[in-house]
């Protein structure tokens, strides 16, 4: 099984690390070098926000708390509140919507700073996971970059993580230098939040509804071109990187934790070769797990 899908990664010129599990009989896997840790990209506002759902159940943030994000002190990105011109007042649940569904780094680098560093990792540790950890937001990964690279801003480093004529930066892509995770650890993560066992009722149906809304299919969702098959995701995009974590549901009611990272050989901005890898390897990973 393995071979099949390093067979679908290798076509499409990445490294790939992927865990699947039937949500139904866990003992059912599909997996690739599935314990390597590896950068998560925007894949570790999956994390923050059943962290985030988990403090709402403790009564330690109320969901709708109101907070003002000023344009100077937003993160840059090209989605979400990251884009807006103007300052935005809103509720820490439509932050962390927005965090989910359009990977807002805005919306996240808030909620994180909410949520706090080292009051994560309490929570992931007590989640069971242990291959994971979230060490900082997109803005200071953008800051690391920029000090790597000796751009002079976000856009300038990250063009040069996309210019294949450059040797990327040493330790770009090292999982010890930011905030990283496995394979197994999502799908795990995943397998708990789908069964009720992490949060209250309340906080996993939103949670769950959140994730069903991301508007990203190019990844996961296009190996399941049909209406029938609902697939809640969180993609993760950086330089080469190219992830989705996410859980499949089949018409029949039969669901599926699946996630899978790539590492590309090249760090082109748009890799559809990639993204469609990723919804191949997902869709044969299913078949196999039928």
């Amino acid at each position: 099984m393995s071979a099949r899908i390093r067979g679908i990664f290798e076509d499409a010129g990445v490294r790939g690390w992927m865990h699947a599990v039937s949500l139904d009989d866990p003992e059912q896997t599909v997996e690739l070098d599935a314990d390597a840790v590896v950068p998560m990209a925007s894949v570790y506002k999956l994390p923050l926000l059943a962290g985030f759902c988990r403090l709402v159940d403790l009564g330690e943030l109320d969901p709708r708390e109101r907070v003002t994000l000023e344009p100077s002190a937003r993160t840059a990105g090209p989605t979400g509140l990251s884009a807006f011109a103007d300052p935005v007042t809103v509720s820490l649940r439509d932050l962390a919507l927005s965090m989910a569904t359009v990977s807002d780094n805005a919306s996240a680098d808030a909620l994180l700073d909410i949520v706090g560093l080292s009051r994560l990792a309490e929570i992931l540790k007590s989640f069971g996971l242990h291959r994971t950890w979230v060490r900082r937001g997109t803005a200071a990964n953008l800051r690391d970059l920029q000090r790597r690279t000796g751009a002079p801003d976000p856009d300038a480093a990250l063009a040069v993580l996309a210019d294949n004529d450059r040797t990327d930066p040493a330790g770009v892509y090292e999982a010890a230098n930011g905030s990283a995770s496995c394979a197994r650890d999502m799908t795990f993560l995943l397998r708990r939040l789908w069964a009720g066992e992490l949060l209250s009722p309340e906080q996993t149906g939103y949670l769950k509804t959140t994730m069903h809304r991301q508007v990203f299919l190019h990844r996961l969702a296009s190996g399941f071109p049909h209406d029938e098959v609902r697939v809640a995701g969180k993609t993760g995009t950086f330089g080469a990187l190219r992830h989705e974590a996410g859980v499949v549901t089949l018409p029949g009611g039969s669901a599926f934790a699946i996630a899978v990272y790539t590492l590309a050989a090249r760090g082109d901005f748009r890799q559809p070769r990639v993204d469609a890898a990723i919804g191949e390897a997902a869709r044969v990973a299913v078949d196999l797990l039928r």
